[in-house]
């Protein structure tokens, strides 16, 4: 089995690390993981592709590829070059530092990593730990996901719907805030929506007395409605969220018809 791993912390985030020996787990000793990643932080770029400008590339070791350009890019990258030969079977991106649920998956990069590929008719997942007062002190915060990832992957490998659609399914999964040992299980959940909280901006004064805007987020702990991804998370539970990347409100088509032709 050949797996594709990427992220949008960097090349050298531990997160990609964890990931890395998830893969190593999952492919099995006969296999193989290739890593192209981003060679500096890409958080929040969602699935942005760089449209008007190069990507260098540069080969860092045996299977390991740093990319200047986002999660996508990166995808795009090894199936057009390093891996243009030898596509991979599955695409892993991630482990994220910090949670892509509810509307924290619109911004994400790990997530457009994994949408690009299922884009790409590839089978993908994108994986995230979630941070919080249970996990964050931790000497190893992703700890829930370096010891339930492995297992986690090879059952959705095995056992997930993977078509074959224009617009196929991808697999997003967010790891609680807790220690490993006290995850409470795996729990199939929609995409949720943080009420009264979210992205924003703020502005400070440089030392140089120019005027920046900084981004800012709102509080993560925000409890989602019951069956979705970040109430099953801040519940100890693993949440997984199937996602396709066509953006149509199916449940508006017919009543905007009739209005409408």
């Amino acid at each position: 089995m050949r797996i594709l791993i990427t992220n949008d912390d960097g090349i050298n985030a531990p997160g990609l690390e964890i990931l890395h020996a998830i893969a190593t787990e999952v492919a099995g000793p006969e296999g193989e993981v290739w890593t192209v990643a981003p060679a500096f932080e890409q958080s929040g770029v969602g699935h942005c592709i760089s449209y008007v400008h190069p990507t260098m590339i540069a080969e860092l070791g045996p299977r390991r590829f740093a990319a200047e350009g986002s999660p996508a890019d990166c995808v795009l990258a090894a199936l057009s070059d390093v891996l243009a030969e030898t596509p991979p079977d599955l695409v892993l991106s991630g482990v994220n530092r910090g949670n892509n649920a509810a509307e924290n998956v619109l911004y994400s990069g790990t997530v457009g990593g994994a949408m690009e590929a299922a884009i790409q008719g590839l089978p993908a997942i994108a994986l995230s730990q979630y941070f919080g007062p249970g996990n964050v002190a931790m000497e190893n915060s992703f700890e829930a996901a370096a010891v339930h990832g492995a297992a986690l992957v090879s059952r959705l490998w095995e056992q997930g719907h993977w078509d074959r659609a224009d617009y196929r399914v991808f697999y997003n999964v967010n790891f609680p805030p807790v220690p490993a040992a006290d995850v409470r299980g795996t729990r199939v959940t929609a995409q949720g929506f943080r009420r009264g909280t979210g992205f924003g901006m703020k502005a400070e004064m440089a030392p140089n007395g120019r005027r920046f805007l900084w981004i800012t987020n709102g509080p993560q702990n925000v409890v989602t409605e019951p069956g979705t991804d970040a109430h099953a998370n801040l519940e100890g539970y693993i949440s997984v969220t199937p996602m396709r990347a066509d953006l149509t409100a199916h449940d508006r088509l017919d009543g905007l018809r009739a209005a409408l032709e």
